[in-house]
């Protein structure tokens, strides 16, 4: 029993005597690499921000790429210190690969999708979007998701997938939009004044554009109101406040001016018998 304890620790003691140096080495080139790759993914992160070439939704990908380049990188260099060919680890990779990929063919596809993002670029980061039943603004496009933040401020996360293949609407493309307002008066009422009355408000806003010019038409006689509608271009980035703006002083103006603006009603008649 004694025999079998000693030799046990002479071939500890032997192993150790080979390899310990080796394996304190790979440690320290673990360590090293891991480090220089977070130091480099954000070195080429500052490097890209100073830079006004680079887009700013590239900028995660080309970073995680820096990154994960120097990790594997790393990893080769402690296997060949131990003497293990690459090659065979290639082959080996290889298999295992396929099986990862068949068992996460949905996180694959998520990837695949992120890429074909970040290059047709169908939105950037700071636009505002909508799709895939959900809207905000853009923050960032991973290799895997990507992240959005709604008007009211919370945080979404949208993989990739769901995002590709589907109908996206960009609200910040363009650098115009078109407000349409519609706008209900009484029958009773003069168009001719309830058009002048919107025409200078409209005129007297900076924010709306003149080429092309405001379009103004009645648009449909309803059940309750003659309905008009006001067709004018802004900047995307105007469209909400002027068009909040514009319905307020509508109303206001309308008051002044005495064009009611009415609401749904319903006029009965009583028959009397006999």
């Amino acid at each position: 029993m004694e025999d079998s304890v000693t030799d046990t620790l002479d071939r500890a003691v032997a192993v150790v005597g080979a390899y310990g140096l080796s394996i304190l080495a790979a440690i320290l080139i673990l360590i090293v690499g891991f480090v220089a790759a977070r130091w480099a993914q954000r070195a080429t992160s500052s490097a890209l921000s100073r830079s006004g070439r680079i887009d700013a939704t590239l900028r995660p990908f080309l970073t995680s790429l820096v990154r994960y380049g120097i990790i594997v990188l790393t990893v080769v260099i402690v296997l060949e210190r131990f003497g293990i060919t690459t090659a065979g680890l290639i082959a080996v990779l290889g298999a295992a690969g396929l099986a990862v990929g068949l068992a996460l063919q949905g996180t694959l596809s998520n990837l695949a999708a992120g890429v074909m993002l970040l290059l047709f670029r169908p939105f950037r980061v700071g636009q505002f979007i909508e799709a895939a039943g959900v809207a905000g603004t853009v923050e960032a496009i991973t290799l895997f998701t990507t992240l959005l933040n709604t008007p009211d401020n919370v945080h979404i996360v949208v993989p990739n997938g769901q995002l590709w293949g589907v109908a996206v609407k960009n609200f910040s493309r363009n650098p115009t939009r078109r407000l349409d307002l519609v706008v209900g008066i009484d029958y009773g009422d003069d168009i001719g004044k309830a058009f002048d009355t919107v025409k200078a408000l409209i005129d007297a806003d900076q924010r709306v554009n003149r080429d092309p010019a405001p379009e103004m038409m009645v648009a449909n006689l309803g059940d309750n109101a003659v309905e008009m509608q006001f067709r004018l271009w802004c900047a995307a980035s105007d469209y909400w406040p002027l068009r909040f703006d514009l319905t307020r002083r509508v109303k206001e103006a309308f008051d002044a001016a005495g064009i009611t603006i009415p609401f749904p009603q319903r006029t009965l008649h009583m028959k009397k018998d006999g």
